[in-house]
């Protein structure tokens, strides 16, 4: 890998507002479109037939510019008049800083730009960087490029931004291998043993009143599940000592919306599972579906007087349970390497971050954000000093002990 906090080059032209156009670059047949909002729904065709990550489906992204109305750039990459690869990104200011970034920041994972996939061999180093370029020319405001959490591949298909300057990412993603079904996985993976704990839970909530796992199939019930997890995560953040990422309106709209409208596609691509126990929920998934893998996008437990019982990880059996069922291929607890994760894991990918600086405030926001993930990297890469952090943590928050079970 090579150094990715390079300046992007070239003089900056003066801040201007230019409509939306199409760019001829230095390869032949090369073209770049960059456009504002406006051009989301351009980016939605698109997306009809390419190839891309939950959070950069058109879904996703037009939910995010309703709720959030950022500041938009999309860029489009052609090659003989054939669109080959999209970007659609936010502006935000981080301090003096303009930084474009995926949309949907920190809740944004598991990253891969919509591409297509025949077309990707022509997307070449040479071409993307003249993409990356044409933002600069089209939006001088902007000092750094950031893109975080890429997937090194998806459906087997290479990531065509991996052709850029990058480093890993400080967390690991986690997943399962479904191959050969449920019961072959627990028979690589303690089954056993799970099979006790799920019939030990089972009896546990059954002595205090009927279960069942719900999946969210009407409004009400989007509504009932995402303010049962808001809820079980406000108080789970703030005994972590840290700031809810979920806690600004706009966030909790987008994901009400996300999840709402999911509800009238033919097979959802994202959907909200919940496991209620006496008439209370007591642990929430959300989830997102992309081809062969299913993948948990976030989830919390309620910490109440039957959190010692595990409900998270009683759902994480039957939503695994499921996935084997309905075919998908691979489930993924996404970014962030936790105890219960490791119950099941058997697949480590390692993400990788793309920091393309645009002037020289962004060369020197890439040198610390590049030191800062190398810090966070080491931190969590020693037991012992994360262990730390996190008693820390809590103990600035007044919390003495952690709580009962982890959740994403």
């Amino acid at each position: 890998m090579v150094d990715a906090t390079a300046p992007f080059g070239g003089n900056r032209l003066a801040a201007s507002e230019t409509p939306p156009r199409t760019i001829a670059v230095g390869q032949a047949g090369l073209s770049v479109t960059i456009g504002d909002g406006a051009a989301l729904a351009t980016y939605a065709r698109f997306c009809a037939s390419a190839l891309f990550a939950p959070a950069q489906s058109a879904v996703w992204v037009s939910n995010w510019a309703r709720a959030v109305q950022p500041d938009i750039v999309v860029a489009a990459l052609s090659v003989e008049n054939e669109q080959v690869l999209s970007l659609a990104l936010e502006v935000v200011s981080r301090g003096p800083f303009r930084i474009a970034r995926f949309m949907g920041g920190r809740h944004a994972n598991g990253n891969f730009a919509a591409a297509a996939p025949g077309r990707l061999p022509s997307a070449d180093a040479a071409a993307v960087r003249s993409m990356l370029k044409s933002i600069a020319r089209a939006r001088p405001d902007i000092d750094l490029i950031s893109l975080e959490r890429l997937l090194p591949d998806l459906d087997g298909v290479g990531n065509p931004l991996a052709a850029l300057p990058h480093f890993p990412s400080p967390n690991l993603s986690l997943g399962v291998d479904l191959d050969g079904g449920f019961d072959a996985l627990l028979a690589r993976a303690s089954g056993k043993r799970k099979r006790k704990k799920h019939r030990s839970q089972t009896r546990k909530f059954e002595a205090v009143g009927a279960f069942r796992r719900i999946e969210a199939r009407t409004r009400a019930e989007v509504d009932r599940l995402l303010d049962a997890f808001l809820d079980m995560k406000e108080v789970r953040f703030r005994k972590m000592g840290i700031a809810n990422v979920f806690g600004e309106p706009v966030v909790r709209a987008f994901f009400r919306t996300l999840f709402t409208e999911a509800l009238a596609e033919g097979k959802p691509s994202f959907v909200l599972h919940g496991l209620e126990v006496a008439g209370k929920l007591r642990a929430v998934t959300g989830s997102s579906l992309s081809g062969k893998r299913l993948i948990c996008e976030f989830g919390a437990i309620a910490e109440d007087d039957l959190a010692f019982t595990s409900p998270g990880d009683f759902l994480f059996f039957d939503n695994i349970q499921e996935a084997c069922q309905a075919g998908f291929g691979v489930y993924d607890f996404s970014v962030g390497d936790e105890p219960y994760k490791r119950l099941w894991c058997d697949i480590e990918t390692q993400h990788f971050e793309v920091l393309v600086p645009l002037t020289l405030k962004g060369r020197a926001l890439a040198l610390a954000l590049r030191q800062g993930a190398r810090t966070k990297a080491f931190i969590k890469n020693s037991p012992l000093i994360w262990k730390l952090t996190k008693m820390l943590r809590r103990k600035a928050a007044g919390q003495a002990a952690p709580a009962a079970e982890d959740d994403n």
